[in-house]
């Protein structure tokens, strides 16, 4: 099933296809994909990864992706 990705601030930096942070990744996978094996999938470090939305909403890691979902995937951030 075909997905598409963002990543965000650093995370981008680590996958090979990204070239900027927000720029889309088109992605084909597993049709039991969930957002921890996509993470997987992206080899991004688990511990970098604190947020993630599909399709606008706050998702947790066991949530089964869909075909044609947009997923955005965001490190921890600081700042005030």
């Amino acid at each position: 099933m075909k997905v598409r990705v963002r990543l965000y601030a650093f995370l981008a930096e680590l996958h090979s296809e990204s070239t900027r942070a927000g720029s889309p990744l088109d992605l084909d996978l597993a049709e039991d994909s969930t957002v921890a094996s996509l993470v997987d999938y992206l080899a991004l470090p688990k511990e970098q990864v604190k947020l993630t939305v599909v399709n606008g909403r706050l998702r947790e890691p066991e949530h089964r992706l869909e075909p044609d979902d947009e997923v955005g995937i965001f490190p921890p951030v600081a700042g005030g």
